[in-house]
């Protein structure tokens, strides 16, 4: 019989080796080598086909690697009950999609199962956490509305508010505020990043926005072409060298006396 897996902190959160992952014999991954611990706060860029989303659903055990190991606290993740690994884990898609016409306060409960023994209903505790989730994420106005009527911004924060009823010690986010205007991208992420400074999360965020990326991430993981380019503190590693290698273009990298971030402005080579 399999050993039951242990529930105990481990300092590494990920662990991948020699990851390779293709669709159809196609190479999207190669070569991952990564590894991912508590207490940082991770950012995955990089342009369009680099596999970003694929990576993330290699963390999240949605895809298993052709090749390779991939290891969540210690343990191999094709050997977690999904089950399990939900009460671990929660994922913000990038498109949130709900066909039927749910509630938002039925969505966000949905974040619940994995917590709850079947045919089992939500108790007391269960209710006021949905009650304090759609509050912080601005949706409790909306909590009687049907999902299918909401607008695309909306619905992405009725995904953020779902992931967080779920009670995960680790968040993904893939792209979770591309469909969100300045004011709400920042007021999820100010979100977010409070709630892994405080101790309740840990954070991997795929992203487009360099900018985004320095004002939210302790670390980044650069990808072309399937490979990892760069890992480190978002300081060291996000500089004008290592953004013309993955991205092609010239930047300029300041730090903000506005923000205190690192700042990036970007234009096309001269050659162009």
């Amino acid at each position: 019989m399999a050993k039951a897996i242990s529930e105990r902190r481990h300092d590494r959160l990920w662990s991948l080796r020699d990851v390779q992952f293709s669709y159809g014999g196609v190479p999207v991954l190669r070569d991952i080598h990564l590894e991912l611990h508590h207490g940082c706060c991770y950012g995955i860029l990089g342009p369009n086909g680099s596999g970003k989303t694929t990576l993330l659903d290699l963390l999240n055990g949605l895809l298993t690697p052709q090749s390779g190991t991939v290891e969540f606290l210690g343990h191999a993740l094709r050997t977690w009950p999904r089950k399990k690994l939900a009460r671990h884990m929660a994922l913000v898609p990038q498109d949130f999609m709900v066909r039927f016409g749910f509630t938002v306060r039925e969505v966000v409960e949905m974040g619940l199962h994995p917590h709850l023994h079947r045919f089992a209903s939500p108790g007391p505790d269960d209710l006021a956490l949905i009650d304090k989730v759609l509050a912080v994420t601005g949706i409790a106005h909306l909590e009687n509305r049907s999902v299918t009527r909401l607008s695309g911004g909306e619905k992405q924060r009725v995904a953020v508010a779902r992931a967080l009823a779920q009670k995960p010690s680790v968040l993904l986010l893939d792209e979770a505020t591309s469909n969100l205007d300045i004011h709400h991208s920042l007021e999820i992420l100010h979100l977010i990043r409070n709630r892994f400074e405080q101790g309740h999360l840990q954070v991997v965020a795929v992203m487009h926005d360099l900018n985004l990326a320095a004002f939210f991430c302790d670390e980044l993981i650069f990808l072309k072409e399937g490979r990892v380019v760069r890992q480190g503190k978002t300081e060291q590693v996000l500089t004008p060298e290592i953004i013309a290698t993955v991205y092609g273009v010239e930047a300029e990298v300041t730090t903000s006396t506005f923000t205190n971030c690192r700042q990036v402005s970007f234009r096309l080579p001269a050659a162009s």
